[in-house]
């Protein structure tokens, strides 16, 4: 991706004279991408059953409805109800959000890390850099799959953040070396150099100067981070690496339902229906805002006809 100093960039006019702001220029760039249109929409409508359709229910993700235990949908439940009568619904809406919410965190996380880690190893290049990028070698090589699963058990019992701090500690190594990149490139530009002179201090320079030219790119990554980490923490949990109960995730309700995936259906079906469904909306939208915001990438003419 190349990056290009905002005040580079020309703003297109209309045929009416109407000049465009970057934003709007976006924006319309994004609407013009129907898929990417329709995964943010789905992605809203997942967030919305996540955060509020557990309150349109009279049933809590570990209520138990005995009378009605392993029966499929009804109107009374949803989505069903499992081997102790818990209703499913419930229990999906609370795995989804908790997949969403630890998605979100990673993705900030480790963006932001690579982002201050790859931006001070290009700025400052020297013994800077080569500490910061042994390091950044080190973490790639180990296997974070096995760390994690060796460390997890050991958090048993306590707040599910420190999952996403270990999942967002094995996740920022390879945008951290793309960031270093583009940093050596802008470190020479002009607005840096001058800067650099007026004695401005280095990590203001880095905050102000440097990242903000890097936004379309991390923008797109952290989207992106977004589903890889929905897929890690669910694979993890699938295992019994991650989320433990009482609690649950779309990872530990895939496995719950899986022995049962041909005689009770919905036990697994929503739960790995809505994985797939989040993933791949979230990649979709990565997808146009990369097309939105790349000012390479193809065929978005600036100009509209005017009636």
């Amino acid at each position: 991706m190349t990056v290009v100093n905002q005040s580079d960039v020309q703003t297109p006019e209309l045929d009416t004279g109407e000049v465009i702001s970057r934003g709007r220029l976006v924006w319309r760039r994004f609407l013009r991408r129907r898929s990417a249109v329709g995964g943010i929409v789905i992605l809203v409508v997942l967030f919305l059953m996540a955060f509020v359709g557990p309150h349109l229910i009279k049933w809590g993700y570990l209520d138990q409805d005995l009378d009605h235990a392993l029966q499929g949908p009804t109107l009374s439940h949803l989505f069903g109800t499992t081997q102790l009568g818990q209703d499913v619904f419930a229990r999906t809406m609370k795995g989804l959000q908790k997949s969403l919410v630890i998605g979100l965190l990673t993705a900030f996380f480790s963006t932001g890390i690579a982002a201050v880690v790859g931006a001070c190893a290009g700025y400052f290049r020297g013994w800077v850099d080569r500490v910061l990028m042994w390091f950044v070698d080190l973490l790639l090589v180990l296997p974070s799959f096995l760390i994690i699963a060796m460390l997890s058990p050991r958090f048993k019992g306590k707040t599910w953040l420190l999952f996403v701090v270990l999942l967002a500690a094995f996740s920022w190594m390879i945008t951290a070396r793309i960031v270093r990149g583009l940093t050596l490139s802008l470190r020479e530009r002009e607005f840096i150099q001058a800067a650099k002179f007026m004695g401005v201090p280095s990590h203001t320079i880095i905050f102000r100067h440097l990242l903000p030219n890097m936004s379309s790119f991390l923008i797109i990554d952290a989207t992106l981070n977004v589903g890889g980490a929905i897929l890690a923490e669910s694979g993890l949990s699938y295992f019994g690496f991650g989320v433990q109960p009482p609690d649950v995730s779309l990872g530990t309700l895939i496995a719950d339902g899986t022995p049962s995936a041909v005689t009770y259906p919905w036990l697994f079906l929503f739960a790995a229906a809505l994985l797939i469904i989040g993933v791949l909306a979230v990649n979709v939208m990565g997808d146009g805002l990369r097309d939105a915001l790349d000012p390479n990438s193809s065929a978005v003419k600036a100009r509209t006809r005017t009636k």
